[in-house]
């Protein structure tokens, strides 16, 4: 509420109307300034899982690519003519198989027909038959191992294939490639470096070392504002979404990420920030208009009302809080202050109200 109150000036003088105000107290949310830097929220360097020559590059700098998509191409004539060898050796057991099934058939069939003549006493001996059916368990024992050593040639051809799908490299995620590294015709493999980098920029991550003092003011999904220089005026935010947990001992600072949607690409990895990091939320404090605290070259003050007298109080200005001004000093919540303070207006000077 504001009030009025007369100044009571030499009777020479006309009395003057001055408008009044009280010191409000109300929780602050305060602020620091960080500076960060964006980095992409995925960032690898595509590498070539087997040797081989790079025969075709099907992305440049700035493609955008989806998870899957191709990259590169690759030869490996020594891999073809492995595949080929594992492949023959298969076709050759598998060969090996039908004929040693045949003679299972044959042996079956021999033994079959001496069981059936021994119905006859006398036609065959009893050694006959054993001898028949020991050649056909010996068969069948031959076509066991056969059948194991084509499953080990079907499984080499087929792992010679799977390292033959590494001839066509893709992409690991959605991104960008920001760099090319290697050409058609070069060597590319573990050891030869990469083909290209590929960065997801739809989703970028800030990187933002929390002072040690300000530690308590983080809180996982909190909403974070932050400006870039590129972008003069405007305004973006991101969550803290990962907290290390751990200081760093040269700087008593602890990296918190903040997560920042980009889907227009405005922002790019590499851009300082500066990040409006919540530093002590919610602390009550005393506030005054910014016209209620007036300077001389000796202190800041504001000019309280007290049992009709007026009295300097020594204050020290805070942060700006719209059209009211933080203020430290002996105040308290509801003292009666002039709204436009002047040292024209002496202490102790004698008012009234109005």
């Amino acid at each position: 509420m504001k009030w009025l109150i007369a100044l009571l000036i030499p009777a020479c003088t006309l009395a003057q109307s001055l408008a009044t105000v009280k010191v409000v107290s109300k929780p602050v949310d305060r602020f620091v300034t960080l500076t960060a830097e964006i980095s992409p929220y995925q960032t690898t360097a595509v590498v070539a899982r087997i040797p081989g020559y790079i025969e075709s590059v099907a992305v440049d700098v700035g493609s955008a690519v989806h998870k899957g998509q191709l990259i590169a191409r690759l030869t490996a004539p020594e891999l073809s003519a492995r595949i080929a060898e594992a492949q023959a050796r298969a076709q050759s057991i598998t060969a090996q198989a039908a004929e040693t099934q045949a003679r299972i058939t044959a042996a079956q069939s021999t033994a079959s027909r001496l069981k059936a003549a021994s119905q006859t006493p006398g036609a065959i001996s009893a050694n006959e038959i054993v001898q028949a059916e020991e050649s056909l368990r010996a068969v069948q024992a031959a076509l066991n191992a056969i059948q194991l050593s084509r499953n080990a040639a079907d499984a080499q051809v087929k792992a010679l294939q799977d390292l033959e799908s590494y001839l066509t490299v893709s992409a690991p995620f959605e991104g960008i490639v920001t760099e090319r590294i290697l050409h058609p015709g070069s060597l590319a493999g573990p050891t030869a470096g990469p083909i290209v980098r590929v960065d997801q920029l739809n989703r970028l991550r800030v990187v933002v070392a929390v002072p040690e003092s300000n530690i308590s003011s983080v809180k996982a999904g909190q909403r974070v504002s932050f400006s870039v220089s590129g972008y003069p005026g405007e305004a973006f935010a991101g969550a803290v979404s990962r907290i290390s947990r751990v200081m760093d001992p040269k700087t008593r600072t602890m990296p918190v990420e903040l997560d920042v949607m980009n889907p227009a690409a405005k922002l790019a990895p590499g851009m300082y920030t500066e990040v409006k990091w919540p530093a002590k939320s919610g602390q009550v404090t005393l506030l005054v208009p910014a016209t209620a605290v007036t300077s001389n070259t000796e202190r800041s003050f504001v000019i309280r009302i007290e049992n009709g007298l007026t009295k300097y109080v020594n204050v020290r200005k805070g942060a700006p809080q719209g059209e009211l001004v933080e203020v430290v000093g002996p105040l308290a919540a509801g003292d009666l202050i002039i709204q436009r303070a002047t040292d024209e207006i002496r202490e102790g000077t004698r008012v009234s109200g109005s």
